[in-house]
């Protein structure tokens, strides 16, 4: 068994970003500091093209999604919530429910 290079053990999420096989992501898409510019990028991509399992929406949610569980604690906290920002855009450009915002821990609703 041979061993693989370092980088693929360790960067695997950062390689499927990159070079998915399931859209072509404009370059940069996860760092816009606009929201609805993210969605509207993500549904693009999910639109054109063919080599998708899913529909639109679940393509672009779920790399949005991949991306967001990957980055981790790494993420800073600006990034993160333009990001989860970026899925509501996402559900209304594709015309679907906003999530309901979660109760906060400590509260009862």
């Amino acid at each position: 068994m041979t061993a693989r290079p370092r980088y693929t053990r360790k960067r695997w999420s950062q390689r499927v970003t990159e070079t998915s096989n399931a859209l072509d992501l404009e370059a940069g898409v996860f760092t816009f500091a606009d929201p609805r510019r993210t969605a509207l990028s993500l549904k693009r991509s999910a639109e054109a093209s063919r080599r998708r399992k899913a529909d639109p929406f679940r393509s672009a949610m779920s790399m949005l999604t991949f991306y967001l569980n990957r980055a981790g604690a790494g993420l800073p906290a600006a990034q993160r919530a333009r990001l989860e920002a970026a899925k509501d855009e996402l559900r209304d450009l594709f015309g679907r429910p906003r999530r309901k915002p979660r109760a906060r821990a400590g509260t009862r609703s």
